[in-house]
Parts: C-alpha cells; sequence; structure tokens
C-alpha cells in the first residue's frame, strides 16, 4: 500500500505545490532518504519523491529503479489541477507495480540513513593491536615467506619502532614470530592479570604480570608475550588494510577476558548479573571473567544468568530490523530430546597443529547470557526465512545459517560471526593461520554476494589475550575494588563516590578493520573507539535510540571517518588465498 502524503492545497499555492511524498507504509518512513551520487535509492525502499515548482522547474525526479520518471514541464498555476490528476494517476501504477511484492516488502528490514543495509561484525579472538599490526606496513620478508609490499602512499600507525623494538621498558625487546611460530600459548588475560601489565600507565609489566598461563603450559617461556606476527604471517589482515580501512585507536571497553568483551559488544555494558557477587567471575553485578551463561545446555559450571538488562539486540526487535549471532558448532550434535534433556555440543575439529578442538564455546555466545533470549536446548530457525526473525531460535544460530540466509538472498540486517574454536585466533588453540582461512573465506564469499554492494564487514576482536601493546589505555571509566591494579592496588583511576566498581577501562588496544564498497582505501583512522562503538554505529545506521541506563556506546567514538560516503561504491574486489593470504584476482 502507497500512502500519498501533500502539504496544503493547490489552490492556497498559486506560485508552487510543495512535496508529493509517496511512502510504503509497512516502511513508516517519515522522511525521505538522502539521496546523492553515492546513494541513489533503490526499489526495495520505495519511496518516491516529487517536487514540482509550477512555474519554472521540472518534476524532480521519482525512483529509477521502478522504471517511472517524472519529468513535467513547467506548469502555469491553471494546469495545476490537471497535473494533480496525472499524479494520482502515476500514484495508482507505483501502488499497482508494487503491491506484487506487497509479501517481501513487509517482511524487509528500515530503510537505513547510509547505504549500509548488512552490517557483518567478525568478532575473534585475543589478539592485541601490536601483536598483529605493530611493525605496519612493514614485514621482514624473509626466504619462503609469501612476501609483503606495502603499496606506496600507505600512512603509518601508532605502532612498534625506535627505542620500543631497541630498549623496550618491559626489560624484553619485542621480536618477530613467523608462520612457524603461529601456534602459541595463551597468555593471561583476566582482569586483574591485565591491568597490572599496564604498570599504571608504564606498560611495562607484560612479562611479569601476564604470562602465568604461559608459564604453567608446555614449552611456553614468559617472554613470549612480546612476540609480534607481521605481514607475512597475517597476510590477509594487512592486505585488507592496505584495500580497505584500519583504526590503531581501538580499545576494549573494559579490561579481561572473553565474555565482558562479547557482553561490551551486544549489550554495550557488562552490568546486570544476577549472581551479583561471585568469587573471581562478578563484582556487584558486573561481569569480569568468563563465567558460562546458565541458559545454554553446553555451558559449564560456574554459570551466571543477566536478567532486565537492554542490549542492541532489544533494539534492533523493536524496530523490526533483522539480526543474529551466529557461530560454529551451535547446532548441537544431539539434540535435548535424544540426550536426557539437554542438547550436546559435541562437534570438533583440528587446527594447525592437529590438536582437536571443541566447536563452541558457550562463554563466547553474549546472547546466551539474557533472559529475554533463552534457547537452552539451541533450537533451530523455523525455516530460512525466519533467521534474523524472532522465533524459538531467538536470534542464536549456527554459521551455517548465516550463509543459507545469504544464498537465498536474505542476510539480516545485522550479523555478529563467531568462527568455531579451531579458527577463531585464540592463542592455544587457535592460530592466525586458522584464523586466516576462516577470515579469508567468509570475506572471499561475501564479496562474491549480490547483497555485497550494500554491506559492512567488521573485523575485531572480544580482548587482547594479555599480549604486549604499548599504548596506554585511556581511563574513562574507574573502579575501586580488590580486584583492580591499574593504577594502584584496589584502585583503577580516580574513583568518584557512587561509580559502579568492576568496570575499569578502557581495556587494551586491538585491531579493528573495516571492509566494505564504501571503505575508504589504504586509509588509517586514529578516531578513539571501543567495543561499544559498534553499537553505536548500529544505532546511527538505522536510526535507533540508545540503549539506556549505564550503556557505555553513548559515550563511544565513532569510526564514521572509515567510510566515504560522498563517492559511488567501489566496483572492486580483492579475493585472497585462504592459505597464504596472497591476493589471487583483484580488479581495481
Amino acid at each position: 500500500m502507497i500512502e500519498e502524503q501533500s502539504r496544503g492545497r493547490a489552490a492556497d499555492m498559486p506560485k508552487h505545490f510543495d512535496k508529493c511524498v509517496l511512502t510504503r507504509l509497512a516502511r513508516k518512513c517519515s522522511s525521505p532518504l538522502r539521496k546523492s551520487a553515492a546513494y541513489p535509492p533503490t526499489s526495495d525502499e520505495v519511496q518516491v519523491n516529487c517536487v514540482a515548482h509550477i512555474d519554472s522547474s521540472p518534476i524532480r525526479r521519482a525512483q529509477p529503479d521502478l522504471g517511472f520518471v517524472l519529468d513535467a514541464p513547467s506548469l502555469s498555476a491553471p494546469s495545476a489541477s490537471s497535473y494533480l490528476k496525472r499524479l494520482s494517476t502515476f500514484s495508482v501504477l507505483v501502488s499497482v507495480a508494487l503491491g506484487a511484492a506487497q509479501g517481501e516488502l513487509a517482511a524487509a528490514d528500515s530503510a537505513p540513513t547510509t547505504p549500509i543495509r548488512h552490517l557483518v561484525v567478525i568478532y575473534d579472538e585475543n589478539v592485541s593491536f601490536d601483536h598483529y599490526f605493530g611493525t605496519y606496513p612493514h614485514a621482514a620478508n624473509g626466504p619462503g615467506e609469501t612476501p609483503f609490499h606495502a603499496v606506496p602512499g600507505t600512512p603509518t600507525v601508532n605502532g612498534l619502532s625506535g627505542v620500543l623494538l631497541s630498549h623496550n621498558p618491559n626489560g624484553i625487546n619485542p621480536f618477530r614470530l613467523g608462520r612457524a611460530d603461529a601456534v602459541t600459548c595463551d597468555m593471561d588475560h583476566a582482569y586483574s592479570a591485565e591491568q597490572k601489565a599496564y604498570s599504571g600507565g608504564l606498560a611495562a609489566r607484560f612479562v611479569q604480570a601476564t604470562t602465568e598461563y604461559a608459564k604453567a603450559q608446555q614449552n611456553c617461556t614468559a617472554q613470549l608475550v612480546m612476540g609480534y606476527y607481521d605481514g607475512n604471517t597475517v597476510a590477509a589482515l594487512w592486505r585488507y588494510a592496505q584495500r580497505f580501512a584500519l583504526n590503531d585507536n581501538n580499545f576494549a571497553t573494559m579490561f579481561g577476558p572473553s565474555t565482558p568483551g562479547a557482553l561490551d559488544l551486544f549489550a554495550a555494558q557488562t552490568s546486570g548479573a544476577d549472581q551479583r557477587d561471585l568469587p573471581n567471575e562478578t563484582i556487584d553485578g558486573d561481569v569480569i571473567d568468563d563465567a558460562e551463561p546458565l541458559f545454554d545446555d553446553c555451558a559449564k559450571a560456574p554459570t551466571i544468568t543477566i536478567s532486565n538488562t537492554r542490549t542492541i539486540g532489544d533494539l534492533l526487535n523493536e524496530h523490526g530490523l533483522s539480526w543474529g549471532w551466529f557461530q560454529g558448532g551451535y547446532r548441537p550434535t544431539k539434540s535435548a530430546s535424544d540426550n536426557g534433556g539437554k542438547a550436546l555440543c559435541g562437534a570438533s575439529s583440528k587446527n594447525a597443529a592437529g590438536a582437536n578442538n571443541t566447536d563452541y564455546s558457550s562463554h563466547h555466545n553474549p546472547v546466551a547470557y539474557f533472559s529475554q533470549f533463552k534457547n537452552p536446548h539451541h533450537l533451530p530457525p523455523t525455516s530460512i526465512d525466519a533467521i534474523g526473525r524472532s522465533d524459538q531460535a531467538m536470534h542464536q544460530y549456527d554459521l551455517d545459517d548465516f550463509w543459507r540466509a545469504v544464498d537465498h538472498g536474505s542476510t539480516p540486517a545485522v550479523s555478529f560471526l563467531k568462527a568455531r574454536q579451531s579458527q577463531d585466533g585464540h592463542p592455544g588453540y587457535s592460530d592466525p593461520l586458522d584464523e586466516q582461512r576462516f577470515l579469508v573465506e567468509t570475506v572471499n564469499r561475501l564479496q562474491r554476494s549480490p547483497q555485497w554492494k550494500h554491506t559492512a564487514i567488521i573485523i575485531t576482536y572480544d580482548d587482547s589475550d594479555g599480549w604486549y601493546d604499548h599504548v596506554m589505555p585511556p581511563i574513562v571509566h574507574s573502579s575501586r575494588s580488590d580486584y583492580d591494579f591499574l593504577t594502584a592496588d584496589k584502585n583503577c583511576g580516580d574513583v568518584a563516590s557512587g561509580v559502579q566498581p568492576g568496570r575499569c577501562g578502557y581495556g587494551p588496544r586491538m585491531p579493528f578493520l573495516l571492509i566494505s564498497p564504501y571503505a575508504r582505501r589504504n586509509f588509517v583512522d586514529h578516531t578513539l573507539i571501543d567495543q561499544t562503538s559498534i553499537a553505536r554505529f548500529i544505532e546511527d545506521n538505522w536510526g535507533l535510540p540508545r540503549i539506556g541506563g549505564d550503556a557505555m556506546e553513548q559515550w563511544a567514538g565513532s569510526f564514521g571517518a572509515m567510510f566515504d560516503f560522498n563517492a559511488p561504491a567501489r566496483g572492486d574486489r580483492l579475493i585472497l588465498d585462504p592459505e597464504t593470504g596472497a591476493i589471487t584476482h583483484a580488479n581495481r
């Protein structure tokens, strides 16, 4: 159904009549989408704007993809009545043409404020910025390695150089790891350990503070925390930075491991745990460690639940936008009905070292913590069309469901992707080479999809794993508790009365890449952003309100500078080899 909205009457306007806006009611559009060479509207936005200037100007233009063009001559005032009759006929024709697609339109997502209709967030594991990009764009290019040579004019990043490489305050200089060193131990990335490493801003105690895990693992040394990779190993990420955009000032919203980082992505906060003071896990309801979600049959103790906390998922639901969390191994190998009332997540895969790892990790799934999204038995979507919508799956899916939706032409507006554990980049059971395979296969396939021209991919991380990074995070949220050590024992920053404990942040710096036909080419953004900046972008891109309460996205920086919406969408593709990260096809 098309609604004709007119302001004023022809009799009242001897010189002109104002806007005539044809708007699809199902979308409840209240204003025309902006138009530019960078953003021509398309048929599924279904909005036709006509401006008639009776004395001089032709009618300005309707939706080109619909096949209708209004290009009326200048009209004198007596001709207005005749023209309005013609415009009414045009309105009926548009209604008929669109009526055939009424079912599809009713299920469509609301129009965004930019050309980005599909946001895909790849949320990998446990990497600091210096660990992957410390020497960008300079790679060693050793014998037998896939070479990396930066294009002329590549901007520099805030990385490792000068005295940081030769006289590092940690007493051990950063050293290069190669492809042969891809599989490493896990560093200590607990809430307290990461704070201690920054030693009040000196960033001088990484070896002492974040290596407890490493020392307890076979063939690991404390010095390993100072290791970094370059473009000969993390080749795909460096090439994405060359062709698209990279931010070198992105931080975890708070210190700590995977679960706080996952919650900050999805809810822009870590508060609301019903188990308010669980030792080593929560502080006055704020989550600081990896307690697993009670609403998940595949979780292990200790478990927690979060009630009465709003999330970005709630905002998307309230505004009729499709979204989903897609994770490797989420589909159970045995259903609850076949396994004594609890689903079994038994799928596993081998990493580059040949070690077998369970695919699914429940504490990497932030949606499962929240009472409003309970799907403990991992029930699947009821149909392909239901993917991204509210049904028994509660917006939680296996990664295969994402590709089912893409191939079906119904990619959700917002998709969060989490690789199976062997490919998520987490040291100890994954590695940069397995991670690269997942990233490249995902990005290659999305670039080949029909939806690519309106897609943006973000690649970023849930925590730093404790790997060395030389930049002291800015303190935007102070905390005082037995677990805080950033600026003094039991202290993180200058703590005012009434400040919620257990949310010391920002935490460590991590990579953040934007891949899109609208991403700036070979661009390094220095804007201060954090994990909740993703929620802010979702809100801004679809005209949503803020989450509210103590959610941190209300103060988050914007990565909007990494886009260029004033230029047409780029038609080039960058197809890489999943094994080496080398370019196999690139059109400019």
